[in-house]
């Protein structure tokens, strides 16, 4: 990648991840980007022919617990580690564009 094009794709995915980039960790996190890209690029290459998709036992690693009933949480406790809450709800940032 060449320095505009790395500075240009930092920027677009630290948008889309919706984090701010300090001029001075932008060059750290691009080249960290790039190695990772080119990781995925040398993953493109390997031949899967031949090997289908759920070549493993998917029962074998079913850890899920059982679906149960159980009491709801009191809603005190529930709010107890809100950032932000407005009586008996919790606030959240809007994110709507």
């Amino acid at each position: 990648m060449n320095a505009p094009e790395s500075s240009l794709n930092i920027h677009y995915t630290a948008g889309l991840a919706r984090l701010h980039l300090p001029p001075e960790e932008e060059a750290v996190y691009a080249s960290q980007l790039e190695r990772i890209l080119n990781y995925m690029g040398q993953l493109n290459t390997i031949d899967t022919t031949g090997i289908g998709p759920g070549t493993h036992d998917a029962e074998a690693f079913d850890f899920t617990r059982a679906d149960e009933s159980r009491p709801p949480q009191p809603m005190e406790s529930a709010l107890l580690n809100a950032p932000r809450r407005s009586g008996d709800q919790f606030m959240v940032p809007k994110v709507v564009e």
